[in-house]
């Protein structure tokens, strides 16, 4: 298939990783469905969370739901209009943004090799090469301090193995720089007196944080997580390499 958003071996939990780690409300992509070998999956982001609309391929049309396109253009013109109905609650989920299998890193959860975030607006055939890679992450969140144990709101940027932190979004030097290649856990944090706290766990330190939100919070346990997984898998890689 030679649409650009179309990403053949992606699993449904690899696409639900991409889309909230990198993607934005309305970005979307297609994948194979492992159900059955006619079946197409299309995974769209909403607000928080990433829902999965089956779309039969009958050899001469898309089908999707009760509607039936001539092509997978066709359909995705008519959703980028009319809301797709994403959840029981009744979500709204738009075809907005569609997510490019592009390459920079290696991708969640898996060996494949994909895709470089899109910048707002950008059509297919509009892409933006040096969009963020894959395993970015940029936001506030409150830090504890190390003597003083006061909280104060830093600027957080995740790339590659570092995590730095800033003054504020306009800062150009961090404050520190954090490399996860020492960082041996990252988990939920429930000893703090406020919520949606985290910790990350290095040797000398374990440095205390907390979101806005809950979901904020889960999104950067995911990726932090990811990024060790990744860590240790070149490590083990390495040393089975220096092994034989």
């Amino acid at each position: 298939m030679a649409l650009g958003w179309y990403h053949d071996n992606l699993t449904r939990h690899a696409a639900e990783a991409l889309l909230l780690s990198n993607g934005q409300d309305g970005s979307y992509l297609l994948r194979k469905s492992n159900e059955r070998e006619d079946l197409y999956s299309l995974s769209v982001r909403g607000k928080d969370s990433v829902k999965h609309f089956h779309v039969e391929h009958t050899g001469t049309s898309f089908k999707f739901g009760f509607n039936e396109f001539s092509s997978l253009k066709e359909l995705v013109m008519h959703f980028a209009n009319q809301p797709l109905i994403g959840s029981e609650t009744g979500t709204l989920i738009v075809l907005k943004h569609p997510y490019p299998r592009q390459v920079e890193e290696p991708s969640i959860y898996e060996s494949v090799r994909v895709h470089t975030a899109m910048q707002t607006g950008r059509t297919e055939s509009d892409l933006v090469p040096n969009a963020p890679s894959l395993g970015t992450k940029e936001g506030y969140l409150i830090k504890q301090g190390k003597i003083v144990k006061s909280w104060k709101t830093r600027w957080f940027t995740l790339h590659r193995n570092e995590l730095k932190y800033f003054k504020d979004q306009t800062a150009t030097e961090p404050i520190r720089a954090l490399d996860l290649t020492e960082c041996s856990a990252v988990q939920f944090d429930y000893s703090q007196e406020r919520v949606n706290c985290f910790c990350l766990v290095f040797p000398l330190r374990t440095y205390y944080l907390c979101a806005k939100t809950g979901i904020e919070a889960d999104e950067w346990i995911k990726i932090l997580r990811w990024k060790l997984s990744q860590i240790r898998k070149q490590l083990e890689e390495r040393n089975a390499t220096l092994r034989s």
